[in-house]
């Protein structure tokens, strides 16, 4: 079984998350230029716009990065044919199964590797030919499942004969640690980046991030059935609260129409959607992407051993 590092050709085993108007060419080559693998989250843009990210990546790193495909969007079809074109080398997924891609994508030579909630979505990407699963727990910000990272890593690890990578809940090294433990052979973070000098979001976002504590989290949209973990603030809470009062499904959406990107792009603390994960709570100041990288493995003694060991 190839590590990681061989797979993704990095130097370090690390995924950045393909956070939706997040992921930009500017965080996904800054990943990439520190030494982990950086990705373009095509979140719910069209393809053109993905193809402009992609050659303006090109132009910012000459390391290797990716694409996340957020599946439920109507603009995936032309995405996946689009990363063929563009000669991208891996794809990652999330919200759904990409088995009906799979096929294409594996003549083209893209390495796949989709985001998994539960062992039996593992053991299907496995079975269509993915080449390694990004096991998320419910830790994680933005859409989660129900499983924590700590319960559901080594049952897939345990499942399933391709590559592991941990996310949800992984901010320091001792979360690195942990999920090398429980057999992920690397890990995928998001949240910890949030607040990195050349993350692209408002500064209050970032200003969120730093104020958060352990209990600043809170996950709405279980009742439609599409969960979802953001930072605490009046929308959130104004969710929660017609939630629980019996608010219509259309209703609801309404109301969230629009929230990431008003929090991304306008910092607006009132009626943003601010998704984050649990472990906000650990990030106390504003860094560069590479001295994060390097705080996240340099406390990792021999990690590269580590990852043939454990």
């Amino acid at each position: 079984m190839k590590n990681i590092t061989e797979l993704l050709h990095t130097k370090y085993p690390l995924i950045q998350g393909g956070m939706a108007n997040i992921a930009t060419a500017v965080l996904a080559s800054a990943v990439s230029n520190a030494g982990g693998f950086g990705l373009i989250g095509a979140g719910g843009y069209d393809a053109e716009w993905v193809r402009a990210e992609i050659q303006k990546c090109r132009t910012l790193t000459d390391k290797p990065f990716g694409v996340n495909i957020m599946l439920m969007s109507p603009h995936a079809p032309a995405i996946a044919k689009m990363i063929i074109e563009e000669r991208i080398s891996v794809v990652t997924t999330g919200a759904g199964n990409p088995g009906i891609y799979m096929e294409e994508w594996k003549k083209a030579g893209i390495k796949v590797i989709p985001v998994v909630p539960s062992v039996a979505l593992a053991q299907r990407v496995e079975r269509a030919g993915a080449d390694a699963v990004i096991a998320e727990g419910t830790e994680s910000g933005g859409h989660i499942g129900e499983l924590t990272t700590m319960a559901l890593v080594p049952q897939v690890v345990d499942a399933v004969k391709i590559p592991v990578i941990a996310a949800g809940g992984i901010a320091d090294y001792r979360g690195v640690l942990a999920a090398f433990a429980l057999g992920a052979k690397g890990v995928q973070v998001g949240t910890v980046l949030l607040a990195t000098v050349e993350c692209p979001i408002h500064e209050n976002y970032k200003q969120m991030i730093l104020d958060a504590r352990d209990t600043s989290t809170v996950v709405t949209g279980r009742q439609t059935g599409a969960p979802v973990r953001v930072l605490k603030n009046p929308m959130a809470n104004q969710y929660l609260d017609m939630a629980k009062s019996g608010a219509t499904l259309e209703e609801l959406e309404k109301m969230t129409l629009g929230s990431l990107r008003r929090a991304v792009f306008d910092g607006d603390k009132e009626t943003g959607s601010f998704m984050a994960g649990q472990i906000s709570g650990l990030i106390k100041k504003t860094c560069s992407i590479h001295e994060v990288l390097s705080a996240l493995f340099d406390g990792v003694n021999d990690y590269r051993d580590a990852l043939e060991i454990l």
